[in-house]
């Protein structure tokens, strides 16, 4: 069997295979946070292409913590029924549905994508962001409100309303997302954090947050299901959060009972040199596994199954999340295993389709 269709079990779930939906922004709520037919169909759709865990995008903690107005949120008991028919289905189609819970900090109010992305004013139905420290993400930007130690806490307080939402809701897998250039990912880096209080300065100041968040989720998070957590391993800049502080970082969290780390990297600094080539960040997942023994997840251009393959028949990584490909193809994962010559299940309504191995 190919390592990238060998099944892994973390705790008390077992994946079917090692392919992971990376968690990708829809933009696509069309009120006040709520998921619709699009969010079914979208992450439904690649359940049935054949991953073996689909990680619903960045789904906001609070009405303020998402990046846009249509950002999912997770904030709101609303938001569970639909929430609960999205897991149903995934879960029906013998994949894991898995939730990133997230902040955007100061690079929340904003407008979507392809309608430009600035940062949208409070006048315009905008809304006041906040941070680590009182640092605008560009210089076009307003600065954020720097977070006082009453908002620290309510930001911990969202995490863990929001995990308690998931539950209900049916996800069998929780990603804190601390990577991207967003709220936590801003207190990590010394390029967005100046703190003088015991959040700021040191190492063990600024990843505070990152680890009263982590301890907060495990209190409601069910200690059988897996806790990922999403890093950015690096800004990409000298000076700023590095791999040597994220190899740190990952034993702290494997101590505290996370199961995995999503390596991803950037989104501190808003014109970093980020060296782009295929699985160019797979040598952080390998070496943050290789140096704390945690599982960890490769992404980044990842494209075809022989690659895929590849970076984990190497031992530098334990699952791949593929992001871009799986929006090219939804069926890649049934794609890949006809090319390595496995012989997978397809799904009973597609089976005729199925082509057959050499």
């Amino acid at each position: 069997m190919s390592r990238l269709f060998s099944p892994l079990t973390v705790k008390d779930i077992r994946l079917k295979n090692r392919i992971a939906v990376s968690p990708m922004c829809e933009y696509s709520s069309v009120e006040d946070g709520y998921a619709n037919d699009w969010h079914l169909v979208h992450l439904g759709s690649r359940a049935v292409g054949g991953a073996g865990l689909v990680i619903q995008e960045a789904t906001g903690v609070s009405e303020e913590g998402r990046i846009t107005a249509k950002d999912l949120g997770i904030y709101k008991d609303g938001h569970i029924e639909k929430l609960k028919q999205i897991t149903r289905f995934i879960h029906s189609q013998g994949a894991v549905a898995g939730i990133q819970l997230a902040h955007a900090g100061r690079k929340a109010s904003h407008e979507t994508p392809w309608l430009g992305g600035k940062q949208v004013s409070g006048k315009d139905g905008g809304w006041e962001t906040v941070s680590a420290s009182a640092i605008a993400f560009t210089d076009t930007e307003e600065p954020p409100l720097a977070l006082t130690k009453s908002g620290i806490q309510k930001v911990v307080d969202d995490f863990a309303s929001a995990t308690a939402r998931a539950v209900e809701a049916g996800y069998k897998l929780i990603e804190i997302h601390a990577a991207h250039g967003y709220l936590i990912n801003q207190f990590l880096s010394p390029f967005s954090n100046t703190r003088n209080d015991e959040y700021g300065g040191s190492f063990e100041n600024r990843i505070r947050l990152l680890i009263e968040i982590t301890e907060a989720v495990q209190k409601v998070w069910p200690a059988n299901l897996p806790l990922f957590v999403r890093i950015s391993s690096t800004d990409w800049a000298d000076g700023g959060w590095d791999i040597d502080q994220s190899v740190g970082l990952s034993v702290i969290l494997k101590n505290m009972g996370v199961d995995l780390i999503d390596c991803s990297s950037g989104g501190t600094l808003p014109h970093a040199k980020i060296p782009l080539a295929p699985g160019y960040q797979v040598p952080f997942a390998e070496r943050i596994k290789k140096e704390t023994g945690i599982l960890t997840g490769a992404v980044g251009l990842i494209t075809s199954a022989q690659q895929a393959e590849e970076i984990l028949a190497k031992g530098q990584a334990d699952i791949v999340l593929l992001a871009r490909e799986l929006l090219r193809d939804p069926y890649f994962p049934l794609h890949a295993a006809h090319s390595l010559g496995e012989d997978v299940q397809w799904p009973s309504q597609y089976e005729r389709a199925k082509p057959k191995l050499p």
